[in-house]
């Protein structure tokens, strides 16, 4: 398991994807790694958005090699947890989890932390049939 932390902006995006990207190639997933990618950009994306002032602390990733693939975990100290919705047509966001949904097989979600704040995590490279060992953490 490898953890990092970065600053509430939107630069820590692109770094957060670039980490993931190297520990999937050293743990020999590569082949995870676009659909890894656009998971951790939007959760990622998400906590240096919503998380901000008074939570403007930093925003942790947590990456976990599974035996079916890698658990990613973004954690911020927001209280406001992300919802599954459909977004209408004429919006510009709100879609993010719904592509998360998708490229999980449903394989992720939000939990409480130790004090202040959630942790979203998703899962990468797992089916279904994985949820315990997925979920379980």
């Amino acid at each position: 398991m490898v953890e990092r932390m970065w600053p509430p902006a939107a630069r820590s995006v692109g770094r957060a994807r670039r980490f993931l990207a190297g520990h999937l190639s050293a743990w020999g997933l590569p082949h995870l790694t676009d659909t890894a990618e656009l998971i951790v950009s939007e959760l990622v994306t998400n906590a240096v958005t919503h998380a901000q002032p008074p939570y403007g602390h930093l925003v942790a990733t947590r990456l976990e090699r599974l035996e079916c693939g890698v658990r990613i975990e973004v954690h911020d100290w927001s209280g406001s947890r992300p919802e599954l919705r459909e977004a209408s047509v004429d919006e510009e966001s709100g879609r993010g989890l719904g592509l998360v949904d998708a490229l999980t097989g449903g394989l992720w979600g939000v939990s409480d932390r130790n004090g202040l704040g959630k942790m979203v995590w998703a899962c990468v490279g797992c089916d279904t049939g994985d949820r315990t060992t997925a979920v379980s953490r």
